[in-house]
């Protein structure tokens, strides 16, 4: 088991010392931070004449992180170019990107691939498979459709009130949602979020004014989620199905975070409000989605407004079925939930990112040093 907080230099910088180098490495530190003046280097000396530049932890948005792009350019002006063919690469963690060709051509960096949260997820929920925290599946009774928590709903994280919008439209019957009133982390009111949709949807504003926010969980005050642990037992365990409202809905690529992976640690069927092609993409990596028990061809969606609307449409779909029927339903797919369960825990999932990483690690080897 790799520790997320020791990659860098447990994994990365040791392989590039051994095998390249001469080659600066370059990551944020603290994890999730993005401004300039959190660029870390592990660096040897002023000979060198390579770097990487690792963005692996969050999404490339260039309107945000251009600062950060130009600082590590900035750094690298003093590098000394012994053989004309000197190698500067990124190392980020989205596929299949617009963004990332974009951040490819503008920069002239090589880039490189891994998935950073499948190994987060891997370290950050190690033990729960060993844990008591919830009921066996075949154990459970279910009370309620589905369960979508949300917590930061501003800035690239709007779409969150877009689809909370649609579930007000829909009616909300046994559904546990929460959603706060204000923005946690930008201080921006919802209502000022939603008014960005206004043209779109013209009663956004007075739809969700009468949801009488914030809606959170029993017994709750905020919203109690933390990248780094799972939690919301209670909860998960009497609801059929969890909507994971990832960090990036639009735009053209693959971009999952440790979120997607909660509700298979706790043997629960998911809607992923993400970009389109997430479930094709989670499938990659030899997990199972749910298209034998309801429709996924929201997935396959590219545009973002009808996307969401159709996966709203199955979480209403879920949401009008009887107590009786969430529970025949949640047995039918425990066989499913059990193979999710078992390849994130028993090794399967690791084995496909270690190849991954390695693959990817030795491609870098191979264009740096021929």
């Amino acid at each position: 088991m790799i520790r997320i907080e020791e990659i860098y230099f447990n994994i990365f910088k040791k392989f590039v010392d051994k095998h390249i180098p001469l080659t600066r490495l370059f990551f944020c530190d603290p994890p999730g931070t993005t401004s300039p003046e959190n660029l870390m280097n592990y660096g040897n000396d002023t000979d060198e004449h390579n770097y990487i530049f690792m963005h692996d932890q969050e999404p490339i948005f260039l309107d945000v992180h251009k600062p950060l792009f130009d600082d590590v350019i900035k750094r690298n002006a003093d590098i000394v170019d012994y053989t004309k063919e000197n190698k500067k690469a990124i190392i980020h963690s989205e596929k299949n990107s617009e963004f990332v060709r974009e951040l490819r051509d503008l920069y002239d960096w090589k880039d490189y691939y891994y998935f950073f949260h499948g190994w987060a997820a891997l370290d950050w929920y190690r033990g729960y498979n060993r844990s008591f925290v919830m009921p066996p599946p075949e154990e459970r009774i279910i009370t309620s459709s589905f369960i979508s928590p949300n917590r930061i709903i501003a800035g690239k994280r709007d779409h969150r009130v877009l689809f909370f919008y649609h579930l007000l439209k829909r009616g909300i019957n046994t559904a546990k949602i929460s959603m706060p009133s204000v923005c946690p982390y930008e201080d921006i009111p919802i209502i000022d979020i939603a008014s960005k949709f206004n043209t779109v949807y013209p009663d956004i504003e007075q739809t969700i004014s009468r949801a009488d926010l914030p809606w959170n969980f029993e017994n709750e005050t905020g919203h109690p989620m933390e990248s780094f642990c799972l939690g919301l037992f209670d909860e998960c365990a009497s609801s059929l199905s969890y909507i994971v409202t990832e960090t990036v809905f639009s735009g053209r690529r693959n971009h999952l975070t440790e979120k997607t992976f909660k509700p298979i640690c706790m043997h629960m069927p998911f809607i992923l409000v993400s970009s389109a092609h997430s479930l094709e993409y989670l499938r990659s990596y030899g997990f199972k989605t749910f298209n034998k028990f309801w429709s996924e061809d929201y997935d396959e969606e590219e545009d973002d407004i009808t996307r969401l609307e159709k996966a709203s449409a199955i979480a209403s779909d879920l949401d009008s079925l009887s107590k009786k029927e969430l529970n025949q339903l949640y047995k039918r797919m425990i066989p499913t939930l059990q193979y999710n369960f078992n390849h994130f825990y028993n090794g399967g999932f690791q084995d496909i990112l270690w190849k991954e990483m390695t693959d990817m690690l030795n491609q870098i080897k191979t264009d740096f040093v021929r």
